[in-house]
């Protein structure tokens, strides 16, 4: 039996991601993963308001056009819209840096579809769902995410 689409992303986001980035935690569900570091021996199961994730949306909210869409990246989802806007504009400070990694797709701004969020993202116009890579690459792409950013995060 096959795993769905995004358990198998949870595996190998669990195989990439380096041990020296700290406690790995993720939550699948059907549409998407969420993914963060927990501080080591910590509890943490739910997931925070700051987190990495991949998740399917629709593509409405990405260029207003009928279709499906994948966003990709760093999410800041505080209830105090100045909290995502000081998470997002603390990772901006070291762009330099993480843009080498993620290059130009990577987009800083309010989150699609909720503007007191942010978020560091990009956005796969129409996936091939059925396709056998996309599992991997999508798991990679967020640990892309994990790598050029989490360092941004404890500085």
């Amino acid at each position: 039996m096959e795993l769905p689409l995004f358990d198998q992303v949870a595996d190998v986001v669990r195989a990439l991601t380096p041990e020296e980035l700290g406690q790995l935690r993720l939550r699948t569900h059907r549409r998407g993963i969420k993914v963060w570091v927990a501080p080591e021996g910590t509890k943490i199961d739910k997931p925070p308001r700051e987190h990495y994730e991949a998740q399917l949306l629709a593509r409405r909210h990405v260029d207003g056009t009928d279709g499906m869409a994948l966003e990709i990246g760093f999410h800041a989802e505080n209830p105090d819209a100045d909290a995502n806007v000081s998470a997002v504009a603390a990772i901006a400070r070291t762009e330099q840096r993480w843009r080498r990694i993620l290059g130009d797709d990577a987009v800083v701004g309010e989150f699609i579809g909720a503007p007191d969020w942010r978020r560091v993202s990009e956005t796969w116009i129409e996936p091939d769902l059925d396709d056998p890579e996309l599992s991997f690459e999508v798991a990679s792409r967020l640990v892309d995410y994990l790598e050029a950013i989490e360092p941004a995060r404890r500085h």
